[in-house]
Protein backbone atom coordinates (compact mmCIF):
# COMPACT_ATOMS: atom_id res chain seq x y z
CA UNK A 1 0.00 0.00 0.00
CA UNK A 2 1.40 3.21 -0.67
CA UNK A 3 2.15 5.80 2.01
CA UNK A 4 -0.23 8.33 2.55
CA UNK A 5 0.25 12.44 1.03
CA UNK A 6 3.12 13.41 3.52
CA UNK A 7 4.36 10.48 5.26
CA UNK A 8 6.37 7.70 4.89
CA UNK A 9 6.19 3.95 5.23
CA UNK A 10 9.02 2.29 7.53
CA UNK A 11 8.86 -1.36 8.23
CA UNK A 12 9.94 -2.63 11.42
CA UNK A 13 11.95 -6.01 11.92
CA UNK A 14 10.34 -8.75 14.36
CA UNK A 15 12.94 -8.58 16.77
CA UNK A 16 12.72 -4.46 16.72
CA UNK A 17 8.96 -3.96 16.80
CA UNK A 18 9.03 -4.64 20.91
CA UNK A 19 10.72 -0.54 20.90
CA UNK A 20 7.40 0.71 19.04
CA UNK A 21 4.53 1.71 20.97
CA UNK A 22 2.20 -1.20 21.30
CA UNK A 23 -0.24 0.35 18.64
CA UNK A 24 2.23 0.31 16.21
CA UNK A 25 3.19 -3.00 16.18
CA UNK A 26 2.24 -4.15 13.47
CA UNK A 27 5.66 -3.67 11.27
CA UNK A 28 4.28 -1.26 8.97
CA UNK A 29 3.69 2.32 10.50
CA UNK A 30 3.18 5.08 8.78
CA UNK A 31 5.07 8.95 9.69
CA UNK A 32 4.55 12.46 8.80
CA UNK A 33 7.81 13.71 7.29
CA UNK A 34 9.11 17.02 6.68
CA UNK A 35 11.89 16.52 4.40
CA UNK A 36 13.86 18.37 6.55
CA UNK A 37 14.68 15.84 9.41
CA UNK A 38 17.12 12.42 9.21
CA UNK A 39 15.63 9.03 8.85
CA UNK A 40 17.82 7.95 12.02
CA UNK A 41 15.75 11.36 14.14
CA UNK A 42 12.71 9.56 12.47
CA UNK A 43 13.40 5.86 13.22
CA UNK A 44 14.52 7.17 16.80
CA UNK A 45 11.11 8.74 17.46
CA UNK A 46 9.26 5.77 16.52
CA UNK A 47 11.23 4.51 20.13
CA UNK A 48 13.91 2.29 18.47
CA UNK A 49 17.27 3.15 19.44
CA UNK A 50 20.03 3.46 16.60
CA UNK A 51 22.08 1.23 18.26
CA UNK A 52 19.79 -1.82 17.42
CA UNK A 53 19.33 -1.32 13.79
CA UNK A 54 21.64 -2.28 10.97
CA UNK A 55 21.07 -1.33 7.40
CA UNK A 56 18.58 0.80 5.94
CA UNK A 57 17.04 0.56 2.61
CA UNK A 58 14.62 3.23 0.52
CA UNK A 59 12.41 2.42 -2.34
CA UNK A 60 14.78 -0.39 -2.69
CA UNK A 61 18.33 1.21 -2.19
CA UNK A 62 20.43 1.11 0.76
CA UNK A 63 21.02 4.39 2.10
CA UNK A 64 22.54 6.04 5.29
CA UNK A 65 20.93 7.47 8.46
CA UNK A 66 21.69 10.36 7.23
CA UNK A 67 19.08 10.25 4.94
CA UNK A 68 16.18 12.62 4.90
CA UNK A 69 13.22 10.92 3.74
CA UNK A 70 10.35 12.58 1.54
CA UNK A 71 6.55 11.61 1.20
CA UNK A 72 5.86 8.31 -0.48
CA UNK A 73 8.98 6.79 0.38
CA UNK A 74 9.20 3.11 1.78
CA UNK A 75 11.80 2.51 3.99
CA UNK A 76 12.92 -1.04 5.31
CA UNK A 77 14.61 -1.34 8.29
CA UNK A 78 16.59 -4.15 9.61
CA UNK A 79 17.99 -5.09 12.66
CA UNK A 80 21.55 -5.30 13.55
CA UNK A 81 23.37 -8.74 12.65
CA UNK A 82 24.72 -10.78 15.19
CA UNK A 83 27.02 -11.37 16.23
CA UNK A 84 28.07 -8.03 15.81
CA UNK A 85 31.61 -6.74 15.88
CA UNK A 86 32.50 -4.18 18.24
CA UNK A 87 36.34 -2.82 18.59
CA UNK A 88 37.22 -4.15 22.06
CA UNK A 89 35.36 -6.50 24.08
CA UNK A 90 35.51 -4.12 26.50
CA UNK A 91 32.11 -3.55 28.50
CA UNK A 92 30.19 -0.48 30.60
CA UNK A 93 26.91 -1.43 32.53
CA UNK A 94 24.63 1.18 33.77
CA UNK A 95 23.34 1.70 37.67
CA UNK A 96 20.44 -0.99 36.64
CA UNK A 97 22.65 -3.74 35.46
CA UNK A 98 24.89 -4.43 38.74
CA UNK A 99 23.30 -8.13 38.74
CA UNK A 100 24.43 -8.76 34.95
CA UNK A 101 27.81 -7.26 35.48
CA UNK A 102 29.42 -9.75 38.45
CA UNK A 103 28.29 -12.63 35.70
CA UNK A 104 30.01 -10.89 33.45
CA UNK A 105 33.12 -10.33 35.03
CA UNK A 106 32.86 -14.11 36.48
CA UNK A 107 33.32 -15.44 32.96
CA UNK A 108 36.51 -13.33 32.75
CA UNK A 109 34.62 -10.35 30.47
CA UNK A 110 36.16 -7.09 31.26
CA UNK A 111 33.22 -5.01 32.71
CA UNK A 112 33.16 -1.71 34.38
CA UNK A 113 29.91 -1.14 37.15
CA UNK A 114 29.67 2.02 39.16
CA UNK A 115 25.99 2.09 41.10
CA UNK A 116 26.60 5.81 41.01
CA UNK A 117 27.60 7.21 37.93
CA UNK A 118 24.87 9.49 35.97
CA UNK A 119 24.41 9.32 31.92
CA UNK A 120 26.91 11.84 31.47
CA UNK A 121 29.57 10.37 33.39
CA UNK A 122 28.67 6.99 31.66
CA UNK A 123 29.07 8.25 28.00
CA UNK A 124 32.42 10.16 29.02
CA UNK A 125 33.77 6.95 30.26
CA UNK A 126 32.71 4.57 27.26
CA UNK A 127 34.66 7.19 25.02
CA UNK A 128 37.78 7.24 27.17
CA UNK A 129 37.95 3.97 28.26
CA UNK A 130 36.55 2.59 24.57
CA UNK A 131 33.81 0.58 25.84
CA UNK A 132 30.54 -0.68 24.71
CA UNK A 133 27.63 0.59 26.66
CA UNK A 134 25.07 -1.76 27.96
CA UNK A 135 21.61 -0.19 29.22
CA UNK A 136 17.92 -0.79 29.26
CA UNK A 137 17.79 2.89 29.09
CA UNK A 138 16.83 3.97 25.36
CA UNK A 139 17.28 7.81 26.03
CA UNK A 140 21.04 6.62 27.31
CA UNK A 141 21.51 5.14 23.45
CA UNK A 142 20.35 8.11 21.83
CA UNK A 143 23.33 10.38 23.01
CA UNK A 144 24.80 11.66 20.29
CA UNK A 145 28.31 11.26 21.68
CA UNK A 146 28.04 8.01 22.61
CA UNK A 147 30.52 5.68 20.36
CA UNK A 148 29.03 2.25 20.77
CA UNK A 149 26.10 0.79 22.85
CA UNK A 150 23.50 -1.59 23.23
CA UNK A 151 20.07 -1.97 24.52
CA UNK A 152 19.55 -5.50 26.64
CA UNK A 153 17.36 -7.59 26.35
CA UNK A 154 15.49 -9.99 29.16
CA UNK A 155 14.12 -8.59 32.98
CA UNK A 156 16.24 -11.00 34.74
CA UNK A 157 19.85 -11.33 34.51
CA UNK A 158 20.13 -14.95 33.06
CA UNK A 159 18.21 -13.46 30.09
CA UNK A 160 20.01 -10.55 29.90
CA UNK A 161 23.44 -12.52 29.76
CA UNK A 162 22.34 -14.97 27.01
CA UNK A 163 21.51 -11.80 25.02
CA UNK A 164 24.90 -10.08 25.23
CA UNK A 165 26.40 -13.38 24.87
CA UNK A 166 24.88 -14.04 21.98
CA UNK A 167 25.07 -10.53 20.44
CA UNK A 168 28.85 -9.98 20.94
CA UNK A 169 29.87 -13.84 21.15
CA UNK A 170 33.06 -12.85 23.23
CA UNK A 171 36.02 -14.72 23.92
CA UNK A 172 35.00 -16.56 27.93
CA UNK A 173 37.77 -16.90 30.81
CA UNK A 174 35.62 -17.86 33.40
CA UNK A 175 37.13 -17.43 36.82
CA UNK A 176 39.71 -14.75 35.51
CA UNK A 177 38.10 -11.59 37.36
CA UNK A 178 36.86 -10.17 40.26
CA UNK A 179 33.34 -10.53 40.48
CA UNK A 180 33.05 -7.40 42.83
CA UNK A 181 35.81 -4.69 40.92
CA UNK A 182 36.63 -6.78 37.58
CA UNK A 183 40.23 -7.01 38.89
CA UNK A 184 42.32 -10.00 37.84
CA UNK A 185 42.58 -13.03 39.83
CA UNK A 186 45.58 -14.57 40.37
CA UNK A 187 46.21 -18.17 42.02
CA UNK A 188 47.59 -17.84 45.67
CA UNK A 189 48.94 -20.08 48.44
CA UNK A 190 46.57 -20.40 50.98
CA UNK A 191 49.09 -18.35 53.87
CA UNK A 192 48.71 -15.67 51.73
CA UNK A 193 44.60 -15.12 52.23
CA UNK A 194 44.06 -17.22 55.39
CA UNK A 195 43.66 -14.13 57.27
CA UNK A 196 40.77 -13.42 54.98
CA UNK A 197 38.99 -16.54 55.59
CA UNK A 198 36.98 -18.75 58.10
CA UNK A 199 38.95 -21.62 59.77
CA UNK A 200 36.48 -24.01 57.94
CA UNK A 201 37.23 -22.60 54.66
CA UNK A 202 40.52 -22.90 55.84
CA UNK A 203 40.36 -27.12 56.21
CA UNK A 204 38.19 -27.69 53.51
CA UNK A 205 39.48 -26.09 50.11
CA UNK A 206 42.70 -26.10 49.24
CA UNK A 207 42.82 -23.45 46.12
CA UNK A 208 42.38 -20.14 46.50
CA UNK A 209 42.57 -17.11 44.07
CA UNK A 210 43.48 -13.54 45.15
CA UNK A 211 42.41 -10.30 43.10
CA UNK A 212 45.24 -7.89 42.31
CA UNK A 213 43.14 -5.16 42.55
CA UNK A 214 40.74 -4.94 46.04
CA UNK A 215 42.49 -8.17 47.94
CA UNK A 216 39.41 -10.19 48.44
CA UNK A 217 40.07 -13.79 48.18
CA UNK A 218 37.88 -16.78 46.20
CA UNK A 219 37.97 -20.33 46.04
CA UNK A 220 35.58 -22.85 44.63
CA UNK A 221 33.03 -23.72 47.08
CA UNK A 222 29.15 -24.14 47.94
CA UNK A 223 29.11 -20.29 47.24
CA UNK A 224 29.55 -20.80 43.52
CA UNK A 225 27.85 -23.50 42.57
CA UNK A 226 24.85 -21.19 40.46
CA UNK A 227 27.72 -19.45 38.71
CA UNK A 228 29.64 -22.52 38.01
CA UNK A 229 26.66 -23.58 36.18
CA UNK A 230 26.05 -20.42 34.34
CA UNK A 231 29.94 -21.21 33.56
CA UNK A 232 28.96 -24.98 32.64
CA UNK A 233 25.86 -23.99 30.85
CA UNK A 234 27.60 -20.59 28.25
CA UNK A 235 30.69 -23.39 27.73
CA UNK A 236 27.94 -26.20 26.37
CA UNK A 237 26.43 -22.91 24.02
Amino acid sequence: MAAESGTVEISIPDELRFMLPVRQRTGVVRVPVDGVNSLLHVIESLGVSRTEFGRLEVNGREVSSDHRPTPGEQVVVHARTRPQPVPAHRYLLDVHLGTLARRMRTLGLDTSYSNDADDPELVEQAIVENRVLLTRDRGLLRRKALPDGAFVRGQDPDAQLADILDRFRPPLAPWTRCPSCNGLLQGVPVEKVEHLIEPGTRRSYSEFFQCNDCGRPYWHGAHAEGLEQIVASVQAD
